[in-house]
């Protein structure tokens, strides 16, 4: 995994689960990443009440060997957001009053970092895993709820254009029912920004307790459905913002990673992909209306 990549985004969204003294620890690189990135660990512990030891368990609780290694990641991923202008606008909260241009752009820098995260932590390896079982199923069952079910949606409708047998899920009778009937050569993909919905836990155990392959998509990697799954594809998200709740915040991340697995798909079957996208643009053309 590309630990070095997106740390900040995933402390950020695993602080609040945290242990308190492993709390303080990620508060005060939050405040201040480029001050953690040149402080010893002596130093670092002393500032935020706590010990070496804490600081090494927080460390390896985000991947990391040690605290010089994570050292290292801060002061790259500092220097690459202050060399792209990142923090510019990100995160801020967004009051009555604002101008909306300036509200715009405090939505596209936090969006816009959202996604550098996701890629930064996304890992390669298990992207290829996930198609892989994709590829080589009779079924795909994708599982979300609310927000997530529509982003499910987008990705069933996607994996179908390229000749995947794909179907989503929003209602949980309905889920329950057909990942009932999956089997080993199956995939159950459950898609949950804070990975504790209950329908989609449910419906990715039944899929598991057939024998189906499970992949989660969720922002905490040490949630429910992360543990329940096979496969785990994490996503970057946000505490909750004005008017934009934290699962709202990641659904572009969410959308990323779901199109990374949906272009490693099409690499894999490019011919039958290529002329199951071009069958179904055909079928469809009679229905765009021509320039005047």
């Amino acid at each position: 995994m590309l630990v070095a990549a997106g740390v900040l985004g995933r402390i950020q969204t695993e602080l609040p689960g945290l242990p308190e003294a492993m709390r303080r620890v990620g508060e005060l690189i939050l405040a201040d990443p480029g001050e953690a990135a040149r402080s010893t660990i002596i130093a670092l512990a002393e500032r935020s009440g706590t010990s070496p030891a804490t600081v090494t368990r927080f460390c390896r609780m985000f991947g990391f060997a040690g605290y010089a290694e994570l050292r290292v990641a801060l002061a790259t991923e500092t220097g690459r957001a202050a060399q792209a202008n990142w923090g510019a606008g990100m995160g801020r909260e967004i009051g009555p009053a604002d101008p909306l241009d300036a509200a715009i752009e405090a939505m596209a820098a936090t969006d816009a970092r959202l996604i550098q995260e996701t890629a930064g932590q996304l890992d390669a390896e298990i992207v290829a895993k996930v198609a892989e079982a994709i590829v080589s199923a009779d079924r795909v069952l994708l599982f979300g709820v609310s927000i997530s079910g529509a982003v499910a949606g987008m990705l069933e409708a996607r994996l179908r254009r390229i000749g995947v047998r794909c179907w989503s899920y929003t209602d949980a009778h309905e889920a329950l029912a057909d990942a009932a009937l999956l089997g080993a050569d199956d995939v159950a993909i459950g898609i949950s920004h804070r990975g504790r919905t209950r329908e989609v836990l449910e419906a990715l155990a039944e899929a598991g307790g057939h024998g189906a392959t499970l992949v989660a998509v969720t922002s905490f990697a040490r949630s429910p459905l992360a543990e329940l799954a096979d496969l785990v594809l994490t996503t970057a998200g946000r505490a909750q913002e004005t008017f934009r709740p934290g699962g709202l915040s990641a659904v572009h991340s969410q959308i990323f990673v779901l199109d990374a697995v949906y272009v490693a798909v099409a690499q894999r079957t490019y011919e039958r992909a290529r002329k199951s996208y071009e069958l179904t643009i055909n079928a469809v053309e009679s229905h765009r209306v021509e320039r005047g």
